[in-house]
């Protein structure tokens, strides 16, 4: 299994992804136009031929057994810049009375955009099949993840100072949204599956336009409503857990759709971009392929040839790694090349 940028060829098997990966997973919809813009554009980032501020670098998970792409994740470079980039705010409102000496606080949400120009690890989804059932599989949904983190550390300054992710919010086992359904679906005329499918098509300025610019008082709510405020879909949270492990925390901005968490955090505080480090590769034939259970994580220091894949070993106290024929093979790297890498293991 190894990570790589997605090329013009995978559009049949992204589009597969996409059907695959269920409502409320807003940036990979099924609409194959779309799917092969977005393919040109990160084709085109990887070639660093458009702005910094405007590029999204997307890999796909490939199983090199058969071909078959296992998964994808996505960085984009910043957010905001052409459309705007729209959350709730949960605040505060205190209320209190001297006459009657009451006190009270109530929950609130604020209609926001102050995550423009924040960097977002988006759209990572795995298959089922390749989800962790065995020893083979059990880390790919941690590569998924945490690879990013390498990549924007070994290209600190093509990103901002701070990183984002949206976490997909609950949705009852009809598939709706508890949170739409007593909130945005009084304000657009539409249900959730259109807003979301616009939303995914880049298509964002009527959330402004018709959203209200008052806050809402949370207490308007229903009980269900409330109770998805910065809740995550229940297939989500091994990747919210990840992300908490990396830093990212919970700071009070929810999905305006389902109410799902949004977790942020400074890119440098970033456990896997502070801890990942260069070594220098040395390829002996011979040498095992892999540990019971790679801790290593490696990736290339070329952006347009990047890869990354589990390693069987760490670095010597020289700072040499060796490898074995097939994961050199794997990363497409020979002795003498640079490869960064991350002890998944080691405590921050």
């Amino acid at each position: 299994m190894r990570i790589r940028p997605i090329a013009p060829s995978d559009l049949d098997e992204l589009q597969a992804l996409a059907r695959e990966t269920g409502v409320g997973f807003t940036s990979l919809p099924d609409n194959r136009d779309f799917l092969a813009g977005k393919i040109d554009t990160a084709v085109s980032a990887f070639g660093q031929q458009t702005p910094v501020d405007q590029r999204l670098y997307f890999f796909v998970l490939e199983d090199e057994d058969n071909g078959r792409l296992a998964g994808c994740c996505a960085i984009e470079g910043q957010v905001g810049r052409e459309v705007p980039f729209y959350h709730y705010r949960v605040g505060t409102l205190a209320h209190s009375s001297v006459q009657l000496d009451l006190h009270r606080t109530i929950d609130t949400l604020f209609l926001s955009s102050d995550h423009t120009g924040d960097a977002e690890v988006a759209s990572l989804f795995l298959r089922p099949e390749y989800r962790g059932r065995d020893r083979r599989h059990e880390r790919n949904g941690a590569l998924l993840s945490m690879m990013r983190w390498l990549f924007m550390a070994e290209f600190r300054d093509s990103f901002p100072e701070k990183v984002l992710a949206e976490m997909r919010g609950v949705f009852d086992a009809e598939g709706k949204s508890p949170f739409w359904e007593c909130l945005g679906s009084h304000f657009f005329p539409m249900d959730f599956n259109e807003a979301d499918r616009l939303t995914g098509l880049g298509q964002k300025s009527f959330i402004g336009e018709l959203m209200p610019k008052f806050p809402i008082y949370t207490p308007f709510l229903s009980e269900e409503a409330r109770a998805c405020i910065g809740q995550v879909h229940e297939h989500t949270r091994p990747a919210l857990a990840m992300l908490k492990k990396e830093g990212l925390r919970w700071e009070g901005f929810i999905d305006i759709f389902d109410g799902g968490p949004t977790v942020e955090a400074y890119i440098d505080d970033v456990r896997g971009v502070r801890l990942s480090r260069t070594c220098r590769v040395e390829v002996k034939a011979g040498e095992p392929a892999q540990a019971e259970r790679p801790r290593w994580l490696a990736a290339t220091t070329s952006m347009s040839g990047f890869r990354a894949a589990w390693l069987g070993r760490g670095p010597d106290d020289d700072g040499v790694v060796t490898l074995s024929e097939a994961e050199a093979s794997r990363l497409e790297v020979s002795s003498g090349d640079t490869l960064r890498i991350l002890d998944t293991d080691e405590e921050a």
